[in-house]
C-alpha cells in the first residue's frame, strides 16, 4: 500500500507530527488508512487539506472550534456543489443553489465575526497608544 508517512506529511505541510495526530484525534483531519505494520499512510489530499487548515487558522485566526465549524461548512458546501451538478438543468436547481448560498452565508458570518473581534482588539490598542502618547506629551510639557 503506497502512501506518505507522517514525517513526509509534516515536512510538506509545515506542521509537527504531534499537531497532525492531534488534528486527526479531534476529527479535523480524516483518519488515513494504515499499513500492515500499523503506520498511517497519508495521501497528497491529506497534505493539501492540512495546508488549507493551516491557512484558515493562521490567516483568519480561527480557534480550533471555529476551524472545525469552518471545515464542516466547507465539506457541506462541496457536497452541495456536487449535488447541484447532478440536478443541473432540472427544476431542483433553484433549491440546490439556495442551499449553496445559505452555506456560503454561514461561512461569511464566521469570517465577519472574526473581523469584528480583530477590529475591537485594534481599537483597544489604538486607544491605549493614543492615551500613552498623550501622557508622554504631558510629561514633556511639565518638564519644560
Amino acid at each position: 500500500m503506497d502512501g506518505l508517512k507522517i514525517d513526509d506529511v509534516a515536512k510538506q505541510s509545515g506542521l509537527t507530527k504531534r499537531t497532525i495526530r492531534y488534528y486527526e484525534q479531534l476529527g479535523i483531519l480524516p483518519s488515513p488508512p494504515r499499513s500492515d505494520g500499523g503506520f498511517r499512510l497519508y495521501t497528497q489530499e491529506h497534505v493539501d487539506f492540512l495546508k488549507k487548515i493551516t491557512n484558515a487558522k493562521e490567516v483568519m485566526g480561527f480557534t480550533l472550534q471555529e476551524l472545525q465549524e469552518f471545515i464542516t461548512l466547507s465539506d457541506t458546501l462541496e457536497f452541495q456543489k456536487m449535488d447541484y451538478r447532478k440536478v443541473k438543468g432540472t427544476d431542483q436547481q433553484r433549491e440546490k443553489l439556495q442551499k449553496v448560498t445559505d452555506t456560503v452565508e454561514e461561512q461569511l458570518k464566521l469570517i465577519e465575526q472574526k473581523k469584528k473581534k480583530i477590529l475591537n482588539v485594534e481599537a483597544d490598542l489604538v486607544s491605549l497608544r493614543d492615551r500613552a502618547r498623550a501622557a508622554l506629551i504631558r510629561f514633556q510639557e511639565e518638564e519644560e
